[in-house]
């Protein structure tokens, strides 16, 4: 019976082992339209600087092309100010910027600033801010396990009368370096309450921990969470394909405010 079988299975073998599986499809891509990309941060008492890059096919060469025509200019109550192109990198955080001005930014929370950026190919870029006030953090805690290694928590109270939106962040020894933590969130589960960040047993006795709370828009909430979202996605063929949310009109990007309250401790 099984040698029955055996000679029922090889012919239908044989025919699929003669055809052709494998076919070369063509798939014609509309033509990249470059877009202006366009990343302003406002931080009070810092100079106002900004990058304005050109989006470029995903299938070319990395690469990060400028655009030295762009204008940049920023509107606060009636006032005007340019942003010249002076690229440069910053050695103390180690950020490049396109655009600069040595002016620093005087501003109050409530204050709204807007920013356009248009080049000669007839691209205009816009977006607004408004200034954030700074939500304290109260208290920065550890605690030690029988293996001496620490957990950290963090707490702020947050405002009941408000819908509000944080990204916290911890580095050890320097801000400047990759960051230990760092995520967003919203208080639709904490409204009005006081708050809590933890964190695993990661750290040990004598570590230099900087940590830090933004409270910030929710138009940089959604642009932080659409990055990560599109890194995880990048290079994996089973995840569904993410788009950046910008909270600018006309091209891509983000325009907001800094905004935080930053406490340094050493484990002890």
């Amino acid at each position: 019976m099984r040698l029955k079988n055996l000679l029922y299975t090889l012919p239908l073998l044989f025919l699929l082992a003669s055809c052709d599986m494998e076919q070369d499809v063509s798939v014609n891509l509309p033509p990249h339209e470059s877009q202006l990309v366009v990343e302003c941060y406002l931080e009070p008492g810092e100079p106002l600087r900004a990058v304005v890059l050109e989006s470029v096919s995903y299938f070319n060469d990395p690469q990060l092309p400028v655009v030295p025509d762009a204008e940049v200019y920023l509107t606060h109550n009636g006032k005007t100010v340019k942003l010249p192109f002076s690229p440069f990198q910053d050695k103390h955080n180690g950020k490049y910027y396109t655009h600069r001005i040595s002016e620093r930014l005087k501003a109050a929370p409530g204050d709204v600033f807007t920013l356009e950026v248009k080049d000669r190919k007839g691209r205009r870029v816009t977006g607004s801010t408004t200034i954030q006030d700074i939500v304290p953090i109260e208290a920065v805690e550890w605690k030690f396990n029988e293996k001496e290694k620490a957990y950290l928590l963090t707490s702020f109270q947050d405002d009941p009368e408000a819908e509000n939106y944080y990204r916290y962040m911890t580095h050890q020894d320097s801000v400047n370096h990759g960051s230990e933590r760092d995520f967003v969130a919203s208080d639709a589960l904490t409204n009005g309450k006081r708050v809590s960040y933890g964190s695993g047993y990661d750290y040990e006795k004598g570590d230099t921990l900087i940590v830090s709370l933004y409270h910030i828009e929710k138009q940089y909430y959604d642009f932080l969470g659409s990055v990560s979202d599109a890194k995880s996605a990048n290079g994996n063929p089973f995840a569904q394909p993410s788009r950046i949310v910008s909270s600018v009109e006309g091209g891509i990007g983000i325009f907001t405010n800094l905004a935080y309250t930053r406490k340094m401790v050493i484990l002890e």
